[in-house]
């Protein structure tokens, strides 16, 4: 009966039979390579950048280059007004047009696309933010899943080894048959567990793949993760609070596009090339003309007031939301920190009863060398030294899902 002390030395080691093992870090890189979501907003980025330099481009003076002729014949004395059409016209220019753009008009356009664009980048450290949550919170399940099933097949094996050496003492009368049956129910009830742990492991590793976007069918060994608390960052520098931050920008930037809209427009603009109308001498129709335009808003029924009025909503709602947030984020932050704090709190006492079940198994496998303790009492003591150490097992899986959920404020 020397396998029941065997048990407390083999009880610790898990091992797997797979040679390749990964880390988390090797699904989040993964996982932050094949996001599209996070490459779409990437390429958002560069699309504005573009935008940016083709607002610039627009500032710039615009050179075309026209060109039309009409020719509307009266015959017999039938056809168009002879003054309207001139009968038949030829041009061909060379026209050069040039906005009057104030500086700060340009740099209010063009901060309007910087803050898109810091809006998208800030999003996307969200994103990665929440992808990098989801692809942890997936590997703990599938890590704590492979060590249960690590410590189901070393139960399973010392069980197994030990079958044949309780039937023969069964049939030497040493225990009765029906003790043999007992133990021989609780190695098949150990079995059945480890299959079943097999299956929810390949089950939670299949869908750490699939959010992953690896397309691969095989078990691989899951290397501990290696998480630490960690501090969220001051509200100031949060990525979570700097989009209410560009919010209030935006609206500030749109009161001042709103501003620049209501401020004179001019234009100038030059042509040169030919036009005629073929009824003088035409070949000394080549010239050239210059010009300005000037537009200035007088009235236009208060809607520039309306418009006040909606940013200063927009502000209101942006207020409101922030407020709200920042009562949650607060509460969050202090409810998975109490929650961690109870955790580790409960681990001393799990260890201690595992040391009262191991003292106890040891006593009673000292009376079955005598006889003086019947196998189902043993065995109940092992069903219950293996019970807390699934909670243990459990207890810092949900440890590790706790500073998971509290390590993604951490930005």
């Amino acid at each position: 009966m020397k396998w029941f002390p065997c048990l407390f030395l083999c009880i610790f080691s898990f091992s797997v039979s797979q040679a390749q093992v990964n880390s988390l870090d090797h699904y989040l890189e993964i996982a932050k390579n094949n996001s599209p979501l996070l490459k779409d907003l990437h390429n958002q980025v560069a699309l504005n950048q573009q935008d940016s330099l083709r607002l610039m481009a627009g500032f710039k003076p615009q050179v075309n280059l026209t060109s039309a002729g009409l020719y509307a014949p009266t015959i017999n004395g039938y056809g168009y007004a002879s003054p309207i059409t001139n009968e038949h016209t030829l041009n061909g220019l060379v026209g050069v047009n040039q906005a009057i753009v104030s500086k700060n008009n340009i740099k209010s356009q063009v901060e309007a696309i910087n803050l898109q664009s810091q809006s998208i980048n800030n999003s996307a450290k969200i994103s990665e933010q929440d992808l990098k949550k989801a692809i942890t919170g997936q590997y703990i399940t599938a890590y704590g899943d492979q060590q249960q099933v690590n410590f189901n097949q070393e139960i399973v094996t010392l069980l197994t080894n030990e079958e044949d050496v309780l039937k023969k003492l069964a049939r030497a009368n040493v225990y009765r048959q029906s003790d043999y049956l007992t133990f021989l129910v609780t190695l098949k009830q150990q079995q059945l567990q480890l299959a079943q742990a097999r299956l929810l492991y390949k089950n939670d590793y299949a869908t750490l793949n699939y959010l992953t976007g690896i397309a691969d069918t095989s078990v691989v060994e899951l290397a501990e993760p290696n998480l630490e608390r960690g501090l969220p960052p001051d509200i100031s520098s949060s990525v979570f609070f700097r989009q209410y931050k560009l919010d209030s920008l935006k609206l500030v930037n749109s009161k001042q596009q709103i501003d620049f809209s209501y401020k004179p427009k001019a234009n100038a603009f030059a042509d040169a090339g030919y036009n005629s109308d073929f009824m003088g001498q035409a070949w000394k129709n080549f010239g050239t003309s210059i010009g300005f335009s000037l537009s200035m808003p007088i009235y236009d029924g208060g809607q520039r007031k309306m418009q006040y009025k909606k940013l200063s909503l927009q502000e209101e709602t942006r207020q409101t939301y922030k407020a709200f947030f920042n009562t949650q984020y607060k509460q969050q932050i202090a409810q998975l920190n109490q929650q961690i704090s109870e955790n580790e709190k409960l681990m001393p006492q799990i260890l201690d009863q595992i040391k009262y079940s191991e003292g106890l198994i040891k006593v009673d496998t000292q009376l079955l060398q005598t006889g003086d303790v019947k196998i189902a009492d043993l065995i109940l003591a092992i069903n219950n030294y293996l019970a807390v150490r699934n909670l243990k097992t459990q207890t810092i899986i949900n440890k590790l899902q706790l500073i998971n959920q509290l390590n993604y404020w951490n930005r």
